[in-house]
């Protein structure tokens, strides 16, 4: 069995004066091509499941990878770049007549084959093929049935935070207001939250859980993830591991504290004032536009205090680039004599990270590593801070 990471993230999608879908480039850019490099060379990502995969666009990038020989399909599902392997996936956001607001899920399916079918059939359930996250016009249980048919993963997406998620808008109480709990493979956290958190809500004990967020740019790839026992970083053997067949299993869930999120406090929208969880009005502003927190969400759903005990570890982690006076040259400098962020932010010792970088940054990403940082909680769609002394 190997220990393989898994992390999922969107890329850029471009548009010509026509509407028409072009593709971005530079170095910088979140494109296929550099989220796989940015995943198998810094990262020591070995599984990036990018979904926007139902994109004509992205499929092309595909095919082009592959007939250039950089990359290949898998027997068990995936496609190889590197040190990594792509799992093909979509965001698609739902808002069926059950859903009390729109909810986003993710739906990984294992070849190309596979999901190019799945973005015909999407052709008839969407204005836009080529865009992300794009409004799909059917019911949530036949879009479980769609993705099952195509022997795929169906996981909901972020489900505490405020907008566009299962708990934060599409039900009242419980997932199954809108969705099938025997066709769902996991249960994505998101930023916000964390297994202890989960694992207050009754009904996702059943569910192994996943501690991805979507990234929007290239150096937040892998500030959430997760470690997997299997035997290789494929498709199949990363449902294996969901369902926990045969020593196949989530070993341990990296993510943020979730004081960093974007949305663990209940906020004003205006001014960002922090609020209690039953405010009506903003007593700093005065606005009536109240976004509520992830944990005070799940203290209203929270139906047990029995956790888990075979839920994997939780490890906090914070991003390199939270880290106050962390500028890019440094973080070069940390990738070039540490190869990935990972090796930074969990393995090197102290006296290791002082012959590259000055001693109290060195401290500072010890103590950061150790949850010793100060954090300011974050809300309303604005980050969490560290702090340094």
């Amino acid at each position: 069995m190997l220990e393989s990471f898994f992390a999922d993230m969107h890329i850029h999608i471009g548009r010509d004066m026509h509407n028409n879908p072009v593709k971005i480039t530079g170095a910088k850019t979140l494109t296929l091509t550099n989220v796989l490099k940015e995943a198998s060379r810094n990262k020591g990502i070995h599984m990036a499941g990018v979904i926007d995969s139902h994109a004509p666009a992205v499929q092309q990038e595909i095919k082009e990878l592959i007939s250039d020989g950089y990359a290949h399909e898998l027997d068990n599902g995936g496609i190889r770049f590197e040190n990594a392997t792509l799992i093909l996936g979509s965001e698609i956001e739902v808002y069926d007549e059950n859903c009390r607001g729109p909810l986003h899920v993710l739906c990984f399916l294992p070849t190309l084959n596979n999901m190019e079918e799945f973005s015909e059939w999407l052709t008839t359930k969407m204005k836009n093929i080529t865009l992300s996250s794009q409004r799909y016009y059917g019911s949530a249980k036949e879009l479980q049935y769609k993705v099952k048919e195509l022997s795929g993963i169906f996981i909901p997406a972020h489900v505490f935070t405020p907008f566009k998620s299962m708990y934060g808008k599409g039900v009242h109480r419980s997932l199954r207001e809108v969705l099938d709990p025997d066709l769902i493979d996991g249960i994505e956290l998101g930023l916000s939250s964390d297994t202890t958190m989960a694992d207050q809500i009754s009904e996702l004990h059943a569910f192994t859980f996943l501690s991805n967020s979507d990234a929007h740019s290239l150096p937040k790839i892998a500030r959430e993830y997760q470690e997997i026992t299997m035997k290789d970083p494929s498709f199949k053997e990363f449902c294996r591991a969901l369902h926990n067949v045969d020593g196949r299993r989530i070993k341990r869930n990296f993510g943020m504290n979730p004081h960093l999120g974007k949305y663990y406090t209940t906020v004003c929208s205006q001014c960002l004032e922090p609020l209690a969880p039953d405010a009506s009005k903003c007593h700093q502003c005065g606005s009536t536009k109240i976004v509520k927190g992830v944990f005070d969400r799940i203290q209203e759903l929270k139906s047990t205090d029995w956790t888990n005990k075979d839920r994997p570890p939780y490890l906090y982690q914070v991003p390199l680039e939270y880290l106050p006076k962390l500028g890019p040259k440094t973080f070069t400098k940390l990738l070039e004599h540490f190869q990935t962020e990972m090796n930074v932010i969990h393995y090197a010792s102290l006296d290791d990270l002082k012959e590259v970088v000055p001693g109290k940054l060195a401290s500072s990403i010890i103590d950061m590593r150790e949850g010793k940082l100060s954090i300011k909680a974050g809300g309303g769609g604005k980050y969490g801070s560290v702090t340094t002394s």
